[in-house]
């Protein structure tokens, strides 16, 4: 069995460690010059979004003896309407490093690998097809999937971040469920240090904007953070992406080629967060290539959590900013408890199943 791995990202690099274990020494090409080789920002483990597992770091270290390292568990979770506002004293996850730092999930699994990297690969998904018994795709992006009809979209969305200077306490996230910031969208912070964090805005594609369009409504978003902390947070770092799609593979394996991570399909719709699902997609596609089990099967409560978080965001496209401050101003502090708290209890599926009578998917 030969294996070439399309993409170093989080699905490829931990296919590849578990291909290793097994017996099977893939080869990687990543077309960057280097694994995290992108702009460095913030991410979130968030437990309602990972559950029935509460605690993803502990979860892949007993259960895969896969180590991560996050920046900081989040044990305050700031969430605002336009007009109201609510604070969640829990644990809720936690926040990691994306990109080129050296603390960055893609680098803390790159050291766990010994497979053979080619980096500037400008080898096409064809050739390797070619050369190899299987291929895996893991190119952090739906490109190949959407050339083989291979694909379902779902949202095409706007985003816009930085990275700033500060003071922070790197145990507290700030969420915004705010229409005049992002409109159907949100907005957040995540602190990576005590002295820098990620500012992000996301929202769908909803409508054609303008680039003066699009930079006022996020200066409207930077001056709100700024008052809010009563800092001047100067900005280091910048990206912007347009029309980047959220959807799944309608099949995630075709003959000898398994598509993983976002090719997969395993950006959460509802709040854009996917790490955990792909790195499972990573560990299920090596699962089938030695034999542990059907790619497919392994993958159906994916696709689950995939369609129930796809309702919850249609559902939080019917909402205005009336809505949404009446929600966040009346957060029972109770219901956030059970939420949290380690249990069987899947709170995205049980939501959506509460809005998915109210919304088209």
């Amino acid at each position: 069995m030969k294996v070439a791995i399309m993409g170093a990202g989080l699905s490829g690099l931990t296919c590849a460690i578990m291909l290793e274990r097994n017996g099977i020494k893939p080869v990687i090409f990543e077309k960057r010059r280097c694994v995290g080789d992108r702009f460095i920002n913030s991410e979130a483990f968030l437990s309602i979004l990972t559950r029935p597992v509460a605690d993803p770091i502990q979860y892949f270290s007993d259960k895969y003896q896969l180590y991560l390292k996050p920046v900081s568990p989040i044990t305050s979770l700031h969430l605002f309407s336009n007009k109201s506002k609510t604070v969640i004293e829990q644990p809720v996850g936690f926040i990691n490093i994306r990109g080129r730092h050296r603390q960055s999930f893609e680098m803390q699994l790159a050291e766990q690998t010994s497979s053979n990297i080619h980096f500037h690969s400008k080898h096409t998904y064809e050739q390797l097809a070619n050369e190899y018994s299987h291929v895996i795709l893991a190119t952090g992006d739906a490109e190949y999937a959407i050339r083989m009809n291979n694909y379902q979209e779902s949202v095409s969305v706007t985003l816009k971040g930085a990275t700033v200077k500060g003071h922070f306490d790197r145990y507290s996230v700030y969420i915004w469920l705010d229409h005049d910031l992002a409109p159907k969208g949100y907005s957040y912070l995540l602190p990576f240090s005590e002295k820098e964090a990620n500012i992000v805005t996301a929202y769908p594609d909803w409508r054609k904007e303008s680039n003066e369009e699009m930079n006022d409504r996020w200066l409207r978003f930077y001056e709100r953070i700024r008052s809010h902390l009563n800092q001047s947070l100067k900005i280091t770092d910048q990206f912007q992406i347009t029309n980047y799609k959220i959807g799944i593979c309608k099949q995630p394996r075709i003959g000898n080629t398994l598509f993983t991570g976002n090719c997969f399909g395993s950006i959460m719709p509802f709040l854009g967060f996917g790490q955990f699902d792909a790195i499972l997609t990573g560990i299920y596609a090596a699962y089938d290539l030695i034999g542990y089990g059907s790619y497919h099967e392994l993958t159906k409560p994916l696709r689950k959590s995939y369609q129930d978080s796809l309702a919850l965001r249609r559902g939080m496209e019917l909402l205005d900013n009336h809505h949404l401050d009446f929600i966040v101003r009346n957060f029972d502090r109770s219901i956030v408890q059970k939420l949290v708290k380690p249990s069987h209890l899947n709170p995205l599926s049980v939501l959506s199943q509460v809005i998915k009578p109210f919304v088209k998917q």
